[in-house]
């Protein structure tokens, strides 16, 4: 469902509490599953609000010596010069946003889902954001990076989220996407869509995870960009 050739298991879904009117779809990391992200959404929970954590399928990474885990896409390296998995990208990138489609036949607009992810998913969540036809109610980009960035902004040229809201959040003790990547991407993605609705969170201290102000901020941001309809 939310992979290349390999099947993935159904997302992890944290249901709303009352009618769902918006939903969350969130990514993974690199070699986990949406469990752990559902688990910690059910912390932070919107009533109105369905929250869908699907999970990579399992492939050979490259950069953990090809064995097999959970991945988006395939990554080389870590390095500002590595290759990137163009077609994996860009493959993964449409299966998220058939799961968007899925959401709208289900009967939530796109206007009303939020897209976000963490690290790899985080990364993926950018990129689809930028490339997708579906206008989105926000973004959440955690610990990440912006993929294929050398093919923006041609790519982004006809971007129907150029005001979408972004929060994206790096801590700055991250050992594994440094800090400046998530920098870098901040500056790139505000070249291509609205700066001041982007905004850029940095937790000291914080390594490659997430902390519960971080959880915080995500839960105010979701509020503010998914109100409830009564509200809008």
């Amino acid at each position: 469902m939310c992979g290349n050739t390999m099947s993935a298991p159904l997302p992890a879904i944290v249901p709303a509490a009352r009618r769902a009117t918006a939903a969350v779809i969130f990514l993974h990391g690199l070699g986990d599953t949406g469990h752990g992200w559902a688990e910690a959404f059910t912390g932070i929970r919107i009533p109105h609000v369905k929250y869908i954590c699907p999970h990579a399928p399992t492939m050979p990474v490259s950069l953990n010596m090809r064995m097999s885990m959970p991945s988006w896409f395939d990554i080389y390296g870590l390095s500002p010069d590595a290759g990137e998995d163009e077609s994996g990208i860009k493959r993964a990138s449409e299966n998220i946003k058939a799961l968007i489609d899925q959401e709208v036949k289900n009967g939530i607009p796109s206007h009303r889902i939020i897209l976000g992810g963490f690290s790899q998913g985080g990364a993926l969540s950018l990129y689809t954001a930028l490339t997708t036809q579906q206008k989105l109610a926000g973004v959440i980009a955690l610990s990440c990076w912006l993929p294929l960035h050398s093919s923006f902004p041609q790519a982004s040229a006809n971007c129907v989220n150029k005001d979408v809201h972004v929060l994206q959040c790096h801590g700055d003790a991250d050992p594994l996407v440094p800090f400046i990547f998530g920098r870098q991407a901040a500056e790139k993605m505000k070249s291509l869509i609205n700066p001041s609705n982007y905004t850029f969170k940095s937790y000291r201290g914080v390594p490659h995870s997430a902390c519960p102000e971080e959880m915080v901020d995500i839960k105010h941001f979701i509020e503010k960009q998914l109100p409830p309809i009564s509200a809008i």
